[in-house]
């Protein structure tokens, strides 16, 4: 399977942005430190997403991003179609072109593959995860490692980084 990091940074950024929904919006610079992805990479990414009408953005003191819809009505193959991304198991990138312009032997065996995978994805939603016990303890633990200490007189909110 041909997933790169853009689309599991998309859904893990998702993920995050699921499990902490009920804390208000939710800065692009918390995801960043606690799933280890480029703040740059995010913005990049959350473009997309917002296009997508995956999320929506919260300006000024305390802003960040939200999820559009209920997270049990926000499917995986939804983020990963957003950012551009293809699950695609083909040699050739779903072209046909496998040997030299022509299409190989096993070329369906492997689109066919490709779209169990998209299908797959389809049937799993954000809630789905959010509601495994191994998902809320990894986040949990990533949340003690980077705690969230308030916000400021004007609404800022401030953070640190337990090292």
């Amino acid at each position: 399977m041909r997933l790169t990091t853009k689309g599991r940074y998309a859904v893990t950024a998702m993920l995050d942005l699921a499990l902490h929904k009920n804390q208000g919006p939710v800065s692009l610079a918390d995801i960043s430190q606690r799933q280890a992805i480029s703040l740059s990479y995010l913005e990049q990414l959350f473009a997309k997403l917002r296009k997508g009408s995956l999320v929506s953005s919260v300006r000024g003191p305390g802003g960040g991003y939200e999820l559009q819809r209920d997270s049990a009505m926000i499917f995986i193959a939804e983020i990963v179609d957003a950012v551009n991304e293809s699950v695609d198991t083909t040699k050739c990138g779903g072209a046909g072109d496998c040997q030299g312009g022509e299409t190989c032997l096993t070329h369906y065996l492997w689109e066919d593959l490709s779209n169990q995978i998209h299908t797959f994805l389809e049937g799993i939603s954000l809630e789905d995860l959010v509601a495994k016990n191994e998902v809320r303890r990894i986040s949990e633990h990533q949340d003690r490692k980077h705690v969230t200490v308030g916000r400021s007189a004007d609404g800022i909110r401030v953070s640190a980084t337990n090292l």
